[in-house]
């Protein structure tokens, strides 16, 4: 179990745009990895403002917790086998530890929780200006779109070093608040 504070900006933006920054760091290596975003049928995490989601990448399975900070948000991980995956998948079982002990805490019954949408991304990382770019074409529910996050340590940085690099490269920069749980969700109404 790891926890972290996850602050990035991040901006949709159209396919040729999305182009021109890969072209930009085609040097580095894609990869693809499939998050499976989970809530009841009553939508009560993301209600709360909640995202709960097994990302799939490599073989490797790691849920993650994103709950809200002032600034960024928490972030509570653990590793997952395959086996986990599968029973909480297939048979609605969520696995003992530290995700299941704080969702009780918050009177969530996990045994309610399942797996409400998937989101597919090919991700190109780099290390950029001290931070992380992330460059991802996402699919989900029969949509693909384009997005360029950055991680940073402070949130009015990371929104100043996106917006330079998009706006250095003839693309508009919009800041981008709307979540892939989110989109993914809100692709199935």
């Amino acid at each position: 179990m790891s926890n972290a504070i996850e602050i990035e900006a991040k901006a949709l933006v159209k396919k040729s745009d999305y182009e021109k920054i890969v072209a930009l760091f085609r040097d580095y290596p894609s990869y693809s990895q499939t998050n499976y975003y989970i809530d009841d049928a009553k939508n009560l995490l993301r209600k709360e403002g909640i995202a709960l989601r097994v990302r799939e990448k490599g073989g490797l399975y790691e849920m993650t917790l994103k709950t809200p900070l002032s600034q960024g948000l928490l972030e509570k991980n653990c590793t997952w086998t395959k086996q986990k995956f599968s029973d909480f998948s297939d048979n609605g079982i969520f696995p003992d530890g530290d995700i299941k002990r704080f969702l009780t805490m918050l009177d969530i019954d996990v045994t309610a929780l399942k797996i409400k949408a998937s989101l597919t991304t090919e991700r190109i990382d780099v290390p950029y200006e001290g931070g992380k770019l992330s460059i991802d074409e996402n699919h989900y529910s029969g949509i693909v779109d384009y997005e360029i996050e950055l991680e940073y340590n402070n949130e009015p940085e990371a929104e100043r070093l996106l917006r330079d690099l998009l706006e250095k490269n003839g693309i508009p920069f919009v800041l981008n608040k709307k979540t892939k749980v989110s989109r993914a969700l809100d692709a199935l109404h």
